[in-house]
């Protein structure tokens, strides 16, 4: 059965985490086929430390762009994203991740992964559980079960095309998952002990400030079709996170910042059909078991996803 994963982290000024993420991936019980990094304008340390890793490391290939003025998160990693993956013939390989360069993975991270898409071949995208350090202590960084966490997007192949992969806006890290239930995928994240994540840098603070993060969080939303219940449900849900109080309200301050500015929305009706009754159904009955309900129903409807001996 065949294990071709590819890498591809787009990056920029990472020199304080970088090297504990190339150490995570040389530590892989099953190592990358090709592993793209894309410099995304680096002013620090970054580029040194990924020409002595390429260097070491076969399967490691960087790539340069143009120093843009800043860190660019949203639709600039994905347009990073993309420059790496210009450099990928995916016909080649089984699996895709898009991985972040501020992580720290178990060892059997990827095999994991690889073994759970082996079980189950409706399974389109997977990832584990993002975890801060607090001391001594791991906090989870809580995600939803329903989907692949940002930091770490681990595709099949054919899932990642069929639903014609990323979109180039805040949020395109929750629409991915609602498109692969639309095409019959099921999209997921798992909390076990080998796939337990360290994130080195809280999610949503690289750019400015962690309420900037929030803020764009919050017209992710707004952009990805969700409506102001579901968003003020997430907001509330969110109060009780580290910073408390603006975490929650980071994001429903973006929200309605571009609600005001009449910014754009993701225009495609089928989407926004499923996406409102998924969020209704989620508001209800519970994100889990709504989630539940429509990776049984995918089950009932779509034949396995891939074939026998190749899951």
């Amino acid at each position: 059965m065949s294990r071709r994963y590819v890498l591809i982290t787009p990056c920029r000024d990472e020199a304080d985490y970088l090297r504990v993420t190339i150490a995570s991936i040389a530590q892989q019980t099953v190592l990358p086929a090709l592993w793209v990094v894309v410099d995304d304008g680096s002013t620090d340390a970054t580029p040194a430390i990924l020409e002595e890793a390429a260097r070491q490391y076969p399967y490691l290939k960087v790539v340069r762009r143009e120093d843009r003025g800043q860190r660019a998160v949203g639709p600039g990693v994905i347009e990073a994203f993309y420059e790496g993956l210009s450099h990928v013939d995916l016909n080649n390989y089984d699996y895709l991740c898009k991985l972040d360069g501020d992580l720290e993975l178990p060892s059997r991270y990827f095999e994991r992964l690889m073994e759970h898409c082996e079980q189950d071949p409706w399974l389109g995208t997977v990832s584990g559980k993002l975890f801060l350090r607090y001391g001594d202590k791991l906090v989870e960084e809580r995600c939803g079960d329903e989907n692949s966490v940002g930091p770490t997007k681990f595709y099949r192949v054919p899932c990642f095309k069929e639903i014609g992969g990323f979109v180039h806006q805040a949020s395109w890290d929750g629409i991915d998952g609602h498109m692969c239930r639309m095409k019959g995928w099921v999209a997921r994240s798992i909390n076990e002990p080998d796939l337990q994540i360290i994130h080195l840098r809280r999610m949503g603070s690289s750019q400015v400030s962690f309420w900037t993060g929030r803020m764009r969080w919050g017209r992710g939303k707004y952009f990805m079709g969700s409506s102001l219940p579901y968003t003020l449900a997430v907001t509330v849900y969110r109060l009780f996170e580290r910073p408390f109080v603006i975490s929650g309200i980071g994001i429903l301050c973006g929200y309605i910042q571009a609600m005001l500015r009449g910014e754009p929305r993701h225009d495609d009706k089928s989407y926004l059909k499923h996406l409102r009754k998924y969020e209704l159904q989620s508001l209800v009955g519970g994100k889990r078991r709504t989630m539940q309900k429509y990776h049984d129903e995918i089950r009932k409807r779509f034949p396995p996803r891939v074939e026998a001996g190749n899951a």
